[in-house]
């Protein structure tokens, strides 16, 4: 920026931060100087000359993707559509240049304090129905989580390290300084009673197995404050990257744990899941990277590890220096927390952890539900459309209902001969294509082998990708094996296809046969289509409590 323009309108940006109509005079030199006010939920203001000698450049409207908005005297204030059609572009921020000519020297007037904030209440509605991102919200979410090994690999060539204030390293002792931000700008202030040695015990664990990784990059540069205010688009759309000021050396899953799990962004958790694969594949075009499980687990320390620090920012910039809008970053950052502990992340620090569920169990921490009213058109609920309504009279029940035994049938088939037929005549089940998975059948030394023999299994292990699909699978599978035996249903149908019917399909439909089995003791059929292969696992007893 050239020049970066004075405050020229004290009493406007007081008015304007307090929310108050009441007219206020104007006196400004040079005559014609704009308002900008950049809006996303709260307030900022920046100023600009116009008709000046020099003309100063306008300042930033700080970070975001954004777009303008010129408000006249005469004009007409934002609406809900219009909101809606610049979010569905993929703007996340409004730059609103706020036009006062008509004012000077005189009074602004209480009709365009009015029109102001009609455009400030339609572009704070978008931003407070959090967690809802539209398709080419989520496209450029995907482009700019693409982008970011691009300036954590390529970007730190020949970067002198030295150079990076305040610290050169991530390290145990920059940590260590963080996890103690938390426990005395956040712990402390919650009052929740604590043993101080067990902690920093912990603490001490935790920051070792941060700054230890056999599968270190090397020179990489930790952005460390990766957010979404801090990226901005180019002409074109594309991201760019700002605010890298306190950037060092130091692993990359923390910059992406800094920008998927920020408090405030409420991703979605599937949202969430494939933007790390987004990375990751990105990743593999700078550098060699890790096997997938080693990569989640890693990721999973730097994500408690993130959360635990920005706790300790809300906490002194919210409990000590009683800053509104971190106080209401809090809650959605207790709830990823919450999640975190919820999840099956290997953490081995038993009385952190402790602690931890003890703070989320807090009354001030309580989930409180909420309705989020959307400013772009679309709708929500807070009525639970699963619960019985008293005028709704008894359900009505299946012929299905209450057969049982429920039998599992599991396929592994070849696209190119078609999708197994279901022989109990209910019409199939699930059917899972394994193809987006790395093919062993690309490579000589298993194209003779099956998704039963071992070294086909040890490839796709060690690849990791089929590990990951068969995640989502065995969810889904659970739940749907649960309900039908709650049901008494008797036939339940899992197809999963690939190629040619030989090692991804096998491997993951015997796989998913023997989880099943395992899990539920139910009778499971398995049929290998297109190597001539059948089994049959016999049911054996559980408990109630088992299921």
């Amino acid at each position: 920026m050239k020049d970066k323009a004075r405050l020229l309108f004290p009493a406007i940006a007081a008015l304007l931060f307090a929310g108050c109509m009441t007219p206020v005079t104007v006196t400004t030199d040079p005559p014609g100087a704009t308002v900008y006010s950049r809006g996303a939920g709260r307030a900022a203001y920046r100023y600009k000359y116009r008709g000046c000698t020099k003309d100063g450049e306008a300042v930033s409207p700080e970070r975001g993707m954004y777009s303008t908005f010129y408000l006249y005297p005469s004009s007409q204030p934002l609406t809900a559509d219009d909101v809606a059609y610049k979010r569905q572009a993929g703007n996340t921020l409004w730059l609103v240049e706020c036009y006062l000519t008509d004012f000077m020297g005189g009074t602004i007037s209480a009709k365009y304090l009015e029109q102001l904030q009609k455009t400030f209440d339609a572009i704070r509605g978008g931003r407070e129905a959090g967690g809802r991102y539209t398709l080419k919200e989520q496209e450029l979410l995907r482009r700019t989580i693409r982008e970011l090994p691009n300036i954590q690999i390529r970007g730190a060539r020949g970067l002198d390290y030295s150079n990076c204030y305040p610290q050169a390293e991530f390290n145990v002792d920059s940590v260590l300084f963080d996890l103690n931000y938390f426990k005395y700008c956040f712990l402390k202030a919650t009052e929740l009673d604590f043993h101080e040695l067990k902690l920093e015990a912990d603490f001490r664990l935790f920051a070792k197995d941060l700054t230890n990784d056999e599968y270190a990059v090397g020179d990489c540069f930790l952005y460390r404050d990766f957010q979404a205010r801090n990226v901005m688009l180019d002409h074109d759309g594309n991201p760019c990257f700002i605010d890298y000021q306190g950037g060092r050396k130091g692993p990359f899953y923390y910059d992406l744990a800094s920008f998927l799990w920020q408090a405030s962004a409420r991703y979605p958790h599937k949202l969430r899941r494939e933007l790390v694969y987004e990375y990751y594949n990105s990743l593999r075009n700078y550098t060699e990277v890790p096997p997938v499980r080693h990569f989640v687990n890693r990721l999973s320390l730097f994500v408690l590890f993130r959360t635990l620090q920005v706790l300790g920012a809300y906490g002194f910039r919210g409990y000590f220096e009683q800053k509104k809008h971190f106080i209401e970053s809090i809650p959605p950052a207790i709830q990823n927390l919450r999640e975190l502990l919820s999840s099956s992340s290997p953490f081995h620090y038993p009385y952190l952890m402790d602690i931890l569920r003890q703070l989320t169990e807090l009354p001030q921490f309580q989930q409180v539900e909420t309705t989020a009213k959307r400013a772009d058109g679309y709708k929500t609920t807070d009525l639970n459309p699963y619960k019985a309504h008293p005028q709704d009279g008894p359900a009505t029940f299946s012929k299905y209902d209450a057969q049982g035994p429920l039998v599992v049938r599991v396929y592994s088939f070849s696209y190119g001969k078609g999708i197994p037929e279901d022989e109990s005549g209910n019409g199939g089940g699930y059917v899972f294509d394994c193809r987006s998975t790395h093919n062993p059948g690309r490579y000589e030394p298993y194209k003779q082998l099956t998704g039963l023999d071992e070294p086909v299994i040890r490839f796709l292990e060690d690849d990791g990708e089929i590990l990951t699909f068969l995640d989502s699978v065995y969810k889904l599978a659970d739940a749907h094996v649960r309900r039908y035996i709650q049901r008494g249903f008797t036939s339940l149908m899992f197809c999963f296809g690939c190629t040619g019917g030989q090692h991804r399909s096998v491997y993951s439909a015997q796989h998913l046969a023997e989880h099943i089995h395992e899990k539920f003791g139910i009778e499971v059929r398995i049929c290998h289509r297109e190597q001539g292969i059948t089994q049959t696992f016999p049911s054996f007893q559980l408990s109630n409590y088992d299921i």
